[in-house]
C-alpha cells in the first residue's frame, strides 16, 4: 500500500467519542449544535488524554449552519476550553461532511503542516429553522424604513396571509435544485433501476433496527458514547433514541410511500432518521503518538471522493470506493468491515447491485469486470443511520468511528466507510488497524 503515509509517518487515530444520536424533536431537541459539538469535542480530549493547548486545529463538519454560530467549528472549540490561540474551521460537504473534516485533519497531519488535529462533525436538525416566503423581506423592509405612523399602516396593509406560510428550510435542504428532486425521490430512482422491491428495502431496513439494538443491549456502543445532560431537568441521555427492539417486517409493510404515491417504494421505514448528534476524533502524526506513550486506534490511509449524476445520487459510495481501491491498489476483497450510510434502503441495495455488476462496472467505472461482492455480513454490523439516524454533518464522523472500534473488537485489518451524498457525490474512507 502506497497511499497516505509519508517519510514523517503515517495518520494514526488516538481516541474518539460521540454523543447519543437522537430522533428529531427527542432528548436533544433544544441542543444548540456548538453544545452538541463541545461535548464530543471536550470528551475527546479528556478520554485521549491530549491538552488542549497542544492542538494544532480543530476541523468540524457542518451542513446547515446556524445564523448565530456561522463559524461552528470556532465556537465549539472555545466552548470546549481550546485555547485562543488553536485555529478552527467548518468544513460541508453535505452529507459527507464529518468524514470531510476527518480527511483534511488527515491530510494535514500528513502533509506536516499539523501534528495533532481535533476533528469531527455536528448537526442539530431539530433546531433547524422555519423561514418566511422571501416576498414577505419587501413589506418588512418597508416596515423597518417607515417613520411616520402612515408609512408603518401602510407596510402593514401590504402584508398578505401567504406572506406568514412558513418555510421549512429542512425541506429546502433536502431538495436538489439542480434536478428538482428531494432525496427521497432519488431512492426511488434507484429502487427502479435496479428493480428493488418494497419487501426487500423493509427487510434491509428491520435486520438495521435489530442490529443496532443487539449493540446497545450487548454494550458495543457504551466506548464510543458520552452521556450527554439535556432538557429541563438536565437528565442524562445515555443511549441512541431511534433503534426500535419491537420493530416488525409487519409494520414497516404498512406504511405508505412518501415520494411516490402511486408506484413508490421508500417510506419513512425503509429510510434514515432525522436526527440529533455529534462526533468527534483527535488525529496524531504516528511517530508524535508513539512518542508521547499514547496508544494508537489505527491508521487513516486513503480518502477518496467522486461526483455523478444528482439524480442518482446514492451510487456516490460505489464511485468512491472504485476511487479509494484504485488508489491504493487494493481490492473489494482486501475489505475486512464496510459502513456504507443508510440513506435509504433503497440506496445501499442499489450500491451492492452495481458493485457486483460486470455491466455496470464496464460502462460506469472503466473496470474490466464487477468491483465485488458486498458481504452483508461485513456490513453496517451494528445497523446504520435507518435506525439510528442521519444527523447529515456528523454521520460521517460516527461511521468513521464506529468502523474502526468494530475493527479492533473484530481484528480486522482493513475497513471502509463511506456515503452518498445530496447533490450527486460520494466519499470514502479507508481505515487500517493498529
Amino acid at each position: 500500500m502506497v497511499a497516505w503515509a509519508s517519510k514523517n509517518g503515517r495518520v494514526a487515530v488516538t481516541g474518539g467519542v460521540r454523543t447519543p444520536f437522537a430522533k428529531l424533536r427527542t432528548a436533544l431537541c433544544d441542543v444548540h449544535v456548538t453544545r452538541l459539538a463541545q461535548v464530543a469535542l471536550q470528551e475527546t480530549l479528556h478520554r485521549v488524554p491530549w491538552l488542549a493547548d497542544r492542538l494544532d486545529e480543530v476541523i468540524l463538519g457542518n451542513v446547515v449552519m446556524p445564523a448565530d454560530a456561522t463559524n461552528p467549528a470556532r465556537v465549539a472549540a472555545l466552548y470546549a476550553g481550546v485555547p485562543n490561540s488553536v485555529p478552527a474551521f467548518t468544513v460541508q460537504r453535505n452529507c459527507a461532511s464529518g468524514m470531510e473534516a476527518i480527511a483534511q485533519g488527515a491530510s494535514a497531519v500528513l502533509h506536516g503542516s499539523a501534528r495533532s488535529v481535533l476533528c469531527g462533525g455536528a448537526e442539530s436538525m431539530s433546531t433547524i429553522p422555519l423561514l418566511f416566503p422571501a416576498e414577505t423581506l419587501g413589506s418588512m423592509a418597508l416596515l423597518a424604513k417607515a417613520r411616520s405612523p402612515w408609512q408603518k399602516i401602510r407596510a402593514i396593509a401590504s402584508l398578505r396571509p401567504r406572506h406568514f406560510k412558513p418555510v421549512p428550510a429542512l425541506k429546502l435542504g433536502l431538495t436538489d435544485p439542480t434536478c428538482n428532486m428531494m432525496m427521497g425521490q432519488t431512492a426511488e430512482v434507484l429502487a427502479n433501476d435496479f428493480g428493488i422491491g418494497r419487501e426487500e428495502q423493509d427487510q434491509f431496513a428491520l435486520r438495521s433496527h435489530q442490529r443496532a439494538t443487539a449493540a446497545i443491549e450487548s454494550g458495543d456502543f457504551e466506548d464510543q458514547i458520552t452521556p450527554f445532560y439535556a432538557g429541563r431537568h438536565f437528565k442524562p441521555v445515555t443511549v441512541d433514541i431511534g433503534p426500535r427492539a419491537d420493530q416488525t417486517l409487519e409494520s414497516l409493510s404498512r406504511l405508505r410511500p412518501i415520494f411516490d404515491r402511486r408506484d413508490g417504494t421508500v417510506t419513512i421505514g425503509n429510510s434514515c432518521q432525522v436526527t440529533d448528534g455529534a462526533a468527534a476524533m483527535l488525529l496524531m502524526n504516528s511517530a508524535a503518538a508513539r512518542g508521547e506513550g499514547m496508544e494508537i486506534l489505527g491508521y487513516v490511509r486513503g480518502y477518496a471522493t467522486a461526483a455523478i449524476d444528482p439524480r442518482r445520487m446514492g451510487l456516490g459510495p460505489v464511485f468512491a470506493i472504485d476511487q479509494l481501491l484504485q488508489q491504493t491498489g487494493m481490492s473489494l476483497n482486501d475489505i475486512d468491515l464496510f459502513e456504507i450510510n443508510e440513506a435509504f434502503a433503497a440506496q445501499v441495495l442499489a450500491c451492492a447491485i452495481a458493485m457486483n455488476s460486470d455491466a455496470f462496472s464496464q460502462q460506469q467505472l472503466g473496470r474490466s469486470g464487477a468491483l465485488g461482492t458486498l458481504d452483508f455480513d461485513r456490513l453496517n454490523i451494528h445497523g446504520g443511520a435507518i435506525a439510528m439516524g442521519h444527523p447529515v454533518g456528523a454521520t460521517g464522523a460516527r461511521i468513521v468511528l464506529n468502523l474502526l472500534l468494530s475493527m479492533r473488537k473484530r481484528r480486522a485489518e482493513f475497513g471502509v466507510a463511506a456515503l452518498c451524498v445530496g447533490g450527486g457525490q460520494g466519499a470514502a474512507l479507508l481505515l487500517q488497524l493498529a
